[in-house]
């Protein structure tokens, strides 16, 4: 039993809960109990087809933005808690710096609207899955496999796939689907949508969360998918050719989507089933790009993706005997017929990576050093290679090892793409957490955070770190806060309040003194309290009839004579 098998208990608990929390979010959307109307001819949704609804002109009307957007958050929630869930930050900034200029490219093409700009989320997240697969959701998050990056050889193989997701989303595809049914309800869309994530990762887990919704499916629905992937091909290629990538990179994609379903698969390519690759959509791609998919050759694979690729194919693995195999770098590259340079770094990279993993500092810092002159010469790869080195220091835990890792985070610089780089800064902050760190390390790197999630106050693992500075630094009171607010990040509102509450006890107590973080802590648990309540209200309105969470209740004074009651919330009566 490997350990996709071994997990499929805990996906399974886990994507049940969640799809009864998304009942509630998607029915916030549709009026409870009733399908959505909408001007359009009534189709309704195919789990086989297509993991996302399809076309319909007038449809998204029908669904406003913020409430798809709501819809999106819900999902995310769970997403964001499921132990699969990555934030790597030395990948994910690669992934971010690809997504930002698909989406000012976009954005510049017209196909963001101001609406849509603000409203939604526009965020890319990784997801640590072996397969290949990506995937769009309501409001602007895209999900990729780490087993996308791993098998793409080029940046512009994967901007393709991101382009083209992200088409799903300017598009609108999922609200226009939804409008577009007259039979089917948006309970039903947010428990497929919830069952086709899972069961391009373990289908045999899914089966059962995807049978109610395949009941009140139509098999019409399989060509308005197909109209949508043939919509989401055209305006991707507008966007990746607007971002700079060369068309090439879809050429490349079609190639290999086509080779993979003539092999049948094998479940290693879930995108080709939410994804349908038709005749059609294989023959105006070639028109598109002008070039004979079968005769295509790949361009020379940059070192920056080489190093990338590596890094999500370790990261997609985490079992010790695969990172094993993998340390033998010499052997991977010696397995690959005439290996270019990419290939040595690629293979020197991952047995870097998984040394790291497996916490051995010396052959870490072996494979890096065989990295480095590989990488010499191209900066994004050397940068990339400075980052694994500041990673293969650490693991040391001695004062040489602290030194050396600040070295090479100084050399990979604060800056990336004009952007303060996040993967420097967690670094950074990673670093100061280290057993002995001196004092000056972690006041820099918590007030680097501080102004970090100043900007970005939803970033979880940022308000993590600085919570364990602040404890390492004998800030309890902004600890308990930074704790509470890494919770609310990934939307467990409940453990945010229990935090502050504790927060509020540890304010009261002999060791109270700061008063401003005590007022601030006051003032974010009424906010969160208040969020809890309307979210709550919205559902029980939307018909979902869940018991209150204990002290729900108490957070509210009694209603005056005549005055609304809060659904389920009875004062003495």
């Amino acid at each position: 039993m490997d350990s996709s098998e071994r997990s499929a208990p805990r996906r399974a608990t886990r994507l049940q809960r969640a799809l009864a929390s998304l009942v509630a979010a998607s029915l916030l959307l549709g009026m409870p109990g009733a399908a959505v109307q909408a001007q359009a001819p009534a189709r309704t949704v195919n789990v086989a087809a297509n993991q996302l609804p399809a076309l319909g002109d007038s449809a998204s009307e029908d669904v406003s933005l913020s409430l798809e957007r709501k819809v999106g958050d819900r999902i995310m929630r769970e997403i964001w808690r499921d132990p699969d869930y990555l934030d790597d930050p030395v990948l994910q900034e690669y992934l971010q710096g690809m997504w930002q200029q698909l989406f000012d490219s976009a954005r510049a093409r017209g196909d963001i609207s101001p609406d849509i700009d603000d409203r939604f989320a526009w965020t890319p997240f990784l997801v640590r899955d072996k397969s290949v697969n990506a995937f769009a959701l309501p409001g602007g998050y895209v999900g990729v496999h780490l087993g996308l990056i791993a098998m793409t050889t080029s940046p512009d193989e994967l901007a393709s796939v991101l382009a083209h997701e992200m088409s799903h989303v300017t598009q609108r595809h999922i609200a226009r689907g939804v409008g577009a049914s007259k039979t089917s309800s948006l309970i039903a869309l947010a428990g497929l949508i919830l069952g086709v994530i899972a069961a391009s990762r373990n289908p045999d887990v899914a089966g059962a969360l995807i049978t109610g919704g395949q009941a009140a499916s139509a098999q019409g629905q399989l060509n308005y998918s197909r109209d949508m992937e043939r919509e989401a091909d055209r305006v991707g290629y507008g966007v990746l050719t607007g971002a700079g990538y060369s068309p090439s990179g879809m050429a490349a994609m079609f190639e290999k989507m086509q080779l993979a379903s003539r092999l049948n698969d094998n479940q290693g390519f879930p995108y080709l089933r939410t994804h349908p690759l038709t005749t059609e959509r294989i023959g105006e791609a070639r028109t598109r790009l002008g070039v004979d998919l079968g005769a295509y050759r790949p361009p020379p694979r940059p070192l920056l993706h080489a190093a990338m690729q590596a890094r999500a194919r370790v990261l997609a693995d985490a079992r010790s005997g695969y990172l094993q195999k993998l340390q033998d770098y010499d052997s991977a590259a010696s397995q690959i017929a005439s290996p270019t340079s990419a290939d040595k770094l690629g293979a020197a990279y991952a047995g870097a990576m998984a040394s790291i993993l497996l916490k051995d500092a010396a052959r870490a810092e072996a494979a890096v050093a065989v990295a480095r002159p590989l990488a010499a010469g191209d900066a994004g790869a050397k940068r990339a290679v400075d980052l694994l080195a500041a990673e293969a220091a650490l693991l040391r835990g001695d004062a040489s090892g602290l030194a050396r890792s600040a070295e090479y985070l100084e050399a990979a610089g604060r800056s990336q793409g004009g952007r303060e780089s996040r993967a420097v800064l967690m670094l950074s902050a990673q670093r100061a957490l280290a057993s002995g760190a001196p004092t000056s390390a972690q006041k820099a790197a918590s007030d680097q955070l501080q102004t970090w999630v100043a900007l970005h106050p939803n970033d979880a693992l940022a308000w993590q770190q600085l919570s364990q500075l602040w404890q390492r630094q004998g800030e309890k009171l902004r600890s308990v806060r930074a704790e509470a607010e890494s919770r609310a990040a990934i939307g467990d509102i409940t453990g945010a309040i229990d935090r502050l509450r504790s927060g509020q006890k540890l304010a009261r107590g002999p060791a109270a003194g700061d008063f401003i973080e005590a007022s601030v802590i006051d003032a974010r648990l009424r906010q969160l309290r208040a969020q809890r309540r309307t979210e709550w209200e919205e559902d029980y309105q939307a018909g979902a009839r869940r018991i209150p969470p204990d002290d729900l209740c108490s957070d509210l004074p009694p209603p005056r004579e005549g005055a609304p009651v809060t659904p389920g919330c009875q004062w003495g009566r």
